[in-house]
């Protein structure tokens, strides 16, 4: 995998959405706590991937996606960078920048 300086990425093709779902490489396999209650969100390979992508592809894949799920503080700052997100626009998940986006089209 990319390691600590790297992203993974995977495209998703449900009906007409195209989902792209991108986090920090380091983070997937990972088990994040959810509250004190022991609960946790499990980040898989199966929904982020586990190719190491660029930066232009990542790019590339925000631009055609109606809905996206970045995680991780590399992909966000990709995404701001491209103008996707924007300083209010995320949030955290157990302490990891986190941020959906969905396009709506009319």
């Amino acid at each position: 995998m990319g390691g600590t300086d790297g992203f993974v990425m995977r495209v998703h093709r449900v009906r007409s959405e195209f989902v792209v779902a991108a986090c920090d490489a380091e983070l997937v396999g990972r088990d994040l706590p959810l509250g004190g209650n022991g609960r946790t969100v499990h980040v898989s390979r199966q929904f982020y991937g586990e190719r190491t992508v660029t930066r232009e592809e990542l790019l590339w894949a925000l631009q055609r996606a109606t809905v996206a799920n970045l995680l991780g503080a590399r992909v966000l700052e990709i995404a701001r960078e491209g103008g996707f997100v924007g300083p209010e626009g995320t949030g955290t998940l157990a302490g990891v920048p986190h941020a959906e986006i969905f396009a709506i089209v009319g």
